[in-house]
């Protein structure tokens, strides 16, 4: 990686990832990544400017890519949690041969692990949000301190993306980053400690996702009780809407997680996988129900 493609990097840390925003050229220029491109003509036609459009979709990733990747984790949390707890006590239940008492059992276990679950994501990032304030706290706190222990932690970030970086380039590039104290912080942060600023309201809305996917997942396995008389016909019917749920779940976070890299095959897989835990889940609840209730 070179001192331009580092540049590069800081640009983009100052203008949030914007697309607008202009990159440096070999040369030190602003290039124009939004401009038309030519080839051998002064405009690139509609069907040309439509795939190139296409390619920038598919590098952003697709339909996911807008999505903060982090609200895709918490709602894969609260689905896999959901999808697996809820259907096997609700299955345990099932052997007691009462469909209100699954009912029942099942909305309390479900009210109060969507609350359980959401708290947690709250508390975890609250925690992440805590922890990113004090790291940017403390790189402050060096900054007016000891400036020269800035300098050195830029230039081990730098020797560590390219230990053949020169001293000229380090140099080079600590002086640009001096002209913005606050630059130079998020500089270290972000690609010295790893650390990415958390969304506004990043808290509450973990905790929704979490919460609510988890009481989404667990009212499937519910469903069929509420139409049917016979707590085993009930039970019959969740099995297969829950087998079809969890392979479809397993499948479709396998796409989200892996895109276009992930073959049919280790989509498959992961369905499988899915549906494999969730059975034994409720086969060990529905089995121990049954032996403590003889």
């Amino acid at each position: 990686m070179s001192i331009v493609a580092i540049k590069n990097a800081v640009v983009k840390l100052v203008t949030k990832n914007s697309e607008d925003a202009p990159l440096l050229t070999n040369d030190g220029s602003p290039s124009q990544p939004n401009a038309d491109i030519s080839y051998g003509s002064s405009n690139v036609s509609d069907e040309e400017r439509g795939k190139l459009e296409d390619k920038r979709e598919e590098r952003r990733g697709g339909l996911f890519g807008s999505v903060d990747p982090r609200l895709m984790s918490d709602l894969i949390i609260g689905l896999s949690d959901g999808l697996t707890v809820p259907f096997a006590l609700t299955a345990g239940l099932s052997s007691l041969g009462n469909s209100k008492l699954v009912i029942t059992g099942g909305f309390a276990e479900l009210v109060s692990g969507s609350i359980s679950m959401g708290l947690g994501g709250y508390l975890g990032a609250k925690s992440e949000s805590d922890y990113y304030h004090a790291e940017v706290k403390q790189e402050k706190r060096k900054f007016y301190n000891n400036m020269n222990l800035i300098n050195h932690e830029i230039e081990d970030i730098l020797l560590e993306i390219n230990p053949n970086f020169s001293d000229e380039t380090v140099v080079s590039f600590i002086k640009d980053l001096q002209r913005s104290p606050e630059l130079m912080v998020d500089f270290i942060i972000r690609y010295g400690r790893g650390l990415d600023e958390p969304a506004e309201n990043r808290q509450l809305i973990s905790a929704l996702t979490i919460g609510g996917g988890y009481f989404a997942g667990g009212f499937v396995p519910l469903i069929p009780y509420f139409f049917v008389e016979e707590v085993g016909s009930g039970l019959a019917i969740s099995i297969i809407l829950m087998s079809i749920t969890l392979f479809l779940f397993g499948y479709v976070k396998a796409s989200i997680s892996m895109s276009d890299s992930c073959t049919v095959g280790r989509k498959i897989s992961e369905g499988v996988q899915m549906l494999a835990v969730g059975g034994m889940a409720a086969g060990a609840a529905w089995f121990m129900v049954r032996v403590i209730d003889q």
